[in-house]
């Protein structure tokens, strides 16, 4: 175990000192081990190629579109929401629970909070706003933002990620979404995302969360 993280301590210094490319600096694979937290397994990846850093990180959002506490609430109509076959022109704000696993009382790690848009005329396609701001874990305070189209009947969409904050700064690349499961009687969804974030080389930060993510491997 020591001399493990020795040689993952001396990688990191290396390519942030020196320079020098690491194909792949850390990475989540098989089983977890016995003592692993639910909390490290939504971070899947975290690799170096050498030049950039590729996160990919995978939740759930917790939809609940009525009750005494839904996260979901209409804020504006146009003038044709009412008859248009793809409810055009109705903006949504919401504010939901972001967590581990697919149920509701897994293990909190964020809020997803932003704008939605009805904004296609002839099918149900969003278009969004949005930002998984982190509450918990080694991205506990940073944030990432997405945008683009949603068409919600769609077995699997993709969005961009157009940007973030903290360890997150400069983020590009996409995130996949697809619907879990969908209460029609509750109004309540359960969205399952999987993010592949980008990030110019290999910062301290970065590199500190990938060390101590995989310290008990």
């Amino acid at each position: 175990m020591a001399k493990l993280l020795t040689c993952l301590m001396l990688i990191v210094i290396s390519s942030l000192s020196m320079g020098l490319p690491s194909s792949t600096y850390a990475r989540k694979t098989g089983p977890p081990s016995p003592d692993s937290t639910e909390k490290e397994l939504w971070i899947q990846d975290i690799s170096y190629d050498g030049r950039q850093t590729i996160v990919t990180i995978h939740f759930y959002v917790q939809d609940l579109l009525a009750g005494e506490n839904k996260t979901v609430f209409v804020v504006a109509n146009a003038s044709i929401t009412a008859d248009s076959p793809s409810d055009f022109g109705q903006v949504r704000v919401l504010d939901d629970l972001v967590t581990v696993g697919p149920d509701y009382y897994s293990t909190p790690i964020a809020r997803a909070q932003g704008l939605i848009t009805y904004a296609d005329l002839n099918v149900a396609a969003l278009a969004m706003n949005m930002n998984f701001v982190f509450t918990s874990g080694i991205f506990d305070g940073s944030t990432i933002c997405i945008l683009g189209r949603n068409q919600i009947n769609l077995p699997e969409r993709e969005v961009a990620v157009a940007g973030g904050t903290g360890i997150f700064r400069n983020a590009g690349g996409y995130a996949l979404t697809k619907l879990y499961s969908y209460d029609v009687e509750k109004e309540y969804g359960v969205l399952e995302y999987t993010l592949y974030v980008t990030l110019p080389g290999l910062s301290p930060r970065m590199a500190a969360a990938a060390t101590a993510l995989h310290a008990d491997v």
